[in-house]
């Protein structure tokens, strides 16, 4: 599993001309899984997301989780994010979960999420969409579960 982790002032998806979630303050996530990927990387991986310490404190030391800051997330599937783009032009999705496998995998990490306290937008899955956000810093990070 892996996602991409940033910190955000604002953000929100968009299918079809609708919005399906919009966040305040808090976390965008892109979010791929792999054939590989469990429940136990769900569940890994929501507990370091919401404990994640990316957030500045009165000092301004990144000593604040989202969970501390009162912040949301806008998490969001992204297959591409296991493209193999080593050989050739046109990147290869092999890595990629298949849709069936990876939609309940996705859906289960956005469940761990609200189950740890926070509140979670989402994209739809499978569909284009249209991402905005305001990158706060920036800060931006790759989180991968069993590396």
């Amino acid at each position: 599993m892996k996602v991409v982790a940033q910190r955000s002032k604002a953000a929100r998806v968009t299918v079809d001309g609708e919005v399906t979630g919009a966040i305040d303050s808090g976390l965008v996530l892109l979010v791929g899984i792999t054939h590989e990927d469990t429940l136990d990387d769900v569940r890994w991986m929501a507990d370091k997301v919401a404990g994640l310490r990316i957030f500045e404190d009165e000092s301004e030391k990144m000593n604040l989780s989202v969970l501390d800051v009162g912040g949301a997330i806008l998490s969001v599937s992204q297959f591409t994010l296991y493209g193999d783009c080593r050989k050739g032009r046109r990147p290869n999705f092999m890595a990629a979960a298949r849709p069936e496998q990876a939609e309940a995998l996705y859906n289960s990490f956005n469940e761990a999420l609200r189950g740890l306290g926070l509140r979670v937008e989402t994209g739809r899955f499978g569909a284009m969409m249209d991402v905005q956000l305001t990158n706060d810093g920036p800060v931006t990070l790759i989180l991968e579960s069993g590396a």
